[in-house]
């Protein structure tokens, strides 16, 4: 962190000159200028009152926000397969999330593992293919282009009953996979 660059942000944005800030703080307007060109470190006082006269505080002033992540690249999926499925999480740490995005591949003849009934919903988007989806025993047919959507109060599972590879985007709220 640059300190100077940030109390003369700080200092620019109250509209006070070097002279108004230091007069404020009992120092010199050329301390003020030495601070601001990060050429000489404050005392944490000296510090303190500085941002007292800027408005701020020792927590404000070093509190630094991440930006929120908003794109995430196909490098940083994780892949898992097993027995004909190629599962992928598009949105790392998604489990955090109120939702978690998976992209499924299901080869001919592959199906999920059965979920059991849990609170939340469920959403899917049909890419390559068509898939089966069970849900409480009774199958529904899903093709590319389609999609499908449900409360996850019923045991369910997908199935590709087709003669080629089935891709959907699977979505659950709260996160499950």
């Amino acid at each position: 962190m640059e300190l100077g660059t940030k109390l003369r942000d700080m200092r620019q944005k109250k509209g006070l000159t070097q002279e108004e800030l230091a007069d404020r703080c009992e120092l010199t307007k050329g301390y003020i200028s030495q601070l601001e060109n990060d050429l000489t470190s404050p005392s944490i006082a000296t510090l303190v009152d500085l941002l007292n006269a800027l408005g701020s505080s020792l927590g404000d002033f070093f509190h630094e926000e991440q930006e929120e992540k908003l794109v995430f690249p196909e490098a940083e999926f994780i892949e898992k397969q097993s027995d004909g499925m190629v599962w992928n999480w598009v949105i790392p740490n998604a489990q955090k999330n109120m939702m978690e995005p998976v992209l499924v591949s299901l080869d001919p003849g592959a199906s999920t593992q059965p979920d059991f009934p849990h609170e939340g919903e469920e959403f899917g988007f049909v890419l390559e293919g068509k898939i089966d989806l069970v849900r409480a025993g009774k199958s529904h047919i899903a093709k590319k282009g389609e999609s499908f959507y449900f409360t996850a109060d019923k045991e369910h599972f997908i199935v590709n009953r087709g003669k080629s590879k089935a891709r959907f985007l699977w979505i659950s709220t709260p996160p499950n996979f």
